[in-house]
């Protein structure tokens, strides 16, 4: 093991995990811990009973396809996929994971003609070359300079800044953007931002890519980030939940146009695992299960709970320390206003059962993305060990002393 790893495992306690269920994880001492980590992937929990069932039959029959004859998991997958999505994309390709998406989109979008590439500050789209390429964050992306040449990034939100670089080069351009930021912290842009960009698109001949690997399958409360705003993409990212937290799976849905030339040849992109059988069932499961489960309006109910009582957590213990609680759906950051604290209460939420995650591109926020499927025990639990964890570290912090030491 290398020693990078060995101190980050150190520094979230050393468990080891193995096992799962639902909301919770298991580790090899017996520890449970709520799971409201997982950088997105597990809103359906873990080893979701109709994931399993699909899986499980899969497995038993052809897990692995000769990519040689027809198979039918893969059309069955898709079917279901472009079924859920917004309207006009009716082309998938299946990869597996988010940044192998976006590499294919970008493929896709050369052989559109659009050379030039337009993506946000702090978005975060991948670590591969070409993913990474569009990544909004310089501590990931110098040690592998030169990237993709003709690559600008423009502020989230600013639809006016984008409007300027298209109109540099009509024709030329694709862009790519998240409904909410991620790994940036959970940035919510302003309303009417992704309708803006649709049209700026439309006004100067550009492709948009929207990355909703971690925002799709219900994360924010709708089936897609785009649905707030009516929005349909040329091209969209789907992954993290599609897996049904089971079997790895990413796809790349596309409208018939943006898919033309991969239509044409489907050899210009392949891959050997690409729409496996047994990845398919997971994305089948993973579709039925939120559907069968009225994830979507659970994840919506859930955030419209949980989102203030754990900004009244936090506040009242790290007062003016905390900068804004935010959140859609069961994607929330909480933002503080130096960047210790949210290390210190990710570590400390660890000790006292609840994972949560970091923020690649941003020290300032600590993000909880919670399942669809807590039960309100599972609730009444993150919220006495949020508060346990937020009242032990809020002394550490001195300008916390507007917030309330006594709080419950």
């Amino acid at each position: 093991m290398n020693q990078g790893r060995a101190t980050l495992g150190e520094m979230f306690g050393g468990h080891v995990e193995v096992e799962s269920q639902g909301a919770w994880v298991t580790t090899a001492s017996g520890d449970r811990f709520l799971n409201c980590g997982g950088y997105g992937v597990f809103l359906t929990g873990a080893r979701h009973p109709t994931v399993i069932r699909h899986v499980t039959e899969q497995l038993h029959h052809h897990p692995i396809a000769t990519r040689l004859f027809l198979e039918p998991q893969a059309a069955l997958a898709a079917e279901a996929l472009t079924a859920a999505a917004p309207p006009g994309l009716c082309r998938v390709h299946f990869a597996g994971s988010g940044a192998e998406a976006a590499e294919t989109a970008l493929k896709m979008a050369r052989t559109k003609g659009r050379h030039r590439l337009v993506a946000t500050v702090g978005g975060y789209h991948g670590k591969t070359a070409g993913a990474l390429s569009l990544t909004g964050n310089d501590v990931f992306r110098t040690p592998f300079q030169p990237l993709l040449p003709g690559t600008t990034h423009v502020p989230f939100g600013d639809a006016e800044a984008l409007e300027a670089v298209l109109a540099e080069a009509p024709g030329e351009s694709c862009v790519f953007v998240e409904p909410v930021q991620g790994e940036a912290g959970v940035i919510i842009p302003p309303d009417g931002y992704l309708r803006a960009v649709r049209d700026a698109c439309d006004r100067h001949g550009a492709l948009l890519v929207l990355d909703e690997v971690q925002t799709g399958l219900g994360r924010l409360g709708t089936w897609w980030g785009a649905d707030r705003e009516g929005v349909s993409p040329d091209i969209m990212l789907v992954g993290k939940g599609l897996s049904g937290g089971v079997v790895p799976v990413s796809a790349v849905l596309a409208t018939r146009e943006a898919f033309s030339v991969f239509d044409r040849d489907p050899y210009l992109h392949t891959s050997t695992f690409s729409g496996a059988p047994l990845a398919m069932a997971a994305a089948r499961g993973a579709l039925a299960a939120i559907q069968e489960d009225d994830l979507v309006t659970r994840a919506r109910e859930l955030g419209d709970e949980l989102l203030p009582e754990l900004r009244r957590i936090a506040v009242g213990h790290f007062g003016d320390v905390v900068r804004e609680v935010r959140g859609r759906g069961l994607m929330i950051g909480i933002e503080f206003a130096e960047p210790g604290p949210a290390g210190d209460l990710l570590i400390e939420l660890i000790a006292n059962g609840v994972i949560a995650n970091h923020s690649l591109n941003s020290h300032f926020v600590l993000r909880l993305t919670p399942p669809a499927v807590l039960v309100r025990s599972d609730v009444d639990f993150l919220y006495e060990s949020f508060d346990r964890a937020c009242r032990a570290q809020a002394d550490r912090y001195p300008s916390a002393a507007g917030g309330s030491k006594d709080h419950a």
